[in-house]
């Protein structure tokens, strides 16, 4: 088995509702809660669910983007694991090159003051990486490495496409070499063609320097030709997690079955079916009690209201661990991808 790279713990990040002139607290929007995580050296993992489950803040409470308000962060590294969530400014600062983001919106997340050159050399200069020729050569080559001319380093975010952008975001990613890189949505703002090919660039660059992706999608397509593993979120926490070909074609959670239902066919000539899921995702500020998706599931019993159900393996023995959150994953027999393509040929 590969080695930890990255371990979470009762992971939670709840933000306060207040209320009035005196700003009250009245509340608060549970958007993680209490998420439990490994991520193993050198594998993508997938992190899908509907809007507003939690995926985003996930990633960003990882790297120290947002503030997480419990929980434990483990870094596996050659020294030992440091626990991110409780590192000081200046220690946090000391591991950020090996920890980086690919941002969904390429035009947003870069600086249109700066030329792009001069946003993969930032990095470098906030670390004080060699000298002004040396990161100028090292940006020319990280240009290279993701598919873009290097002559075009002077060149501002504006006057390039949306693929050629996000392999900007891409390069400055890759320029203090780390070895975990959280893609949050890095394809879901490209077109179609340039999607793949951005996928691609994503899985060469994993496989030569052997690095490992949180990758936040809610595309399935997308995350079934990228990762090695998926974990299911939702109202924020994790309700299926295993290899991907057994959750995408032997789901163990209704959610789950209802979320490769929604997945649009291509061909006009499939008739098009209802919605898969009724109603909309439950409020993260008030919590349905027991199963969180009872409201929504077409199985739901009276034990769904009551009780939440624990995420365990279900893996036969021998087997690569699948878990799932469901009170009845050992009686009901769900639709998974094949199983879906087949009703509706």
């Amino acid at each position: 088995m590969p080695a930890l790279l990255v371990e979470v713990t009762g992971l939670t990040k709840h933000y306060p509702i207040h209320r009035g002139l005196a700003r009250q607290r009245i509340g608060e929007v549970k958007a993680v809660d209490g998420l439990d995580l490994q991520i193993f050296m050198g594998e993508a993992l997938g992190l899908v669910g509907e809007s507003g489950c939690g995926k985003s803040t996930v990633g960003r409470a990882l790297l120290r983007a947002v503030e997480p308000t419990a929980g434990q962060i483990l870094l596996h590294g050659e020294g030992g694991a440091v626990d991110i969530a409780r590192l000081d400014r200046k220690a946090l600062r000391a591991v950020r090159r090996r920890m980086q983001m690919i941002f969904q919106d390429p035009l947003a997340s870069l600086d249109p003051r700066m030329t792009v050159g001069e946003i993969v050399a930032e990095p470098l200069v906030c670390f004080g990486e060699g000298t002004a020729r040396q990161r100028a050569a090292r940006v020319a080559e990280l240009f290279t490495l993701v598919g873009l001319d290097p002559r075009r380093t002077s060149s501002y975010p504006h006057m390039l496409s949306g693929g050629q952008r996000q392999r900007v975001g891409i390069a400055r990613a890759l320029a203090l070499q780390p070895d975990f890189i959280v893609c949050d949505e890095a394809v879901s703002a490209l077109d179609v063609s340039v999607q793949a090919q951005v996928l691609n660039l994503l899985a060469g660059l994993k496989a030569r320097f052997g690095l490992t992706y949180l990758f936040i999608s809610h595309d399935l397509g997308v995350v079934e030709h990228l990762c090695d593993r998926i974990a299911v979120m939702y109202l924020g926490r994790i309700v299926e997690l295993g290899d991907t070909d057994a959750v995408l074609r032997r789901p163990r959670m209704p959610y789950v079955e209802a979320l490769l239902a929604s997945v649009p066919q291509p061909d006009p000539a499939i008739p098009a079916r209802p919605a898969p899921i009724k109603g909309e995702i439950a409020d993260p500020a008030n919590r349905p009690s027991g199963c969180a998706f009872h409201p929504r599931c077409p199985y739901v019993q009276d034990i769904c209201r009551r009780e939440a159900p624990p995420l365990r393996d279900f893996a036969p023995e021998g087997a690569p661990a699948h878990f799932a959150a469901c009170h009845f994953v050992e009686t009901l027999t769900l639709a998974g991808v094949a199983e879906v393509e087949a009703g509706q040929g």
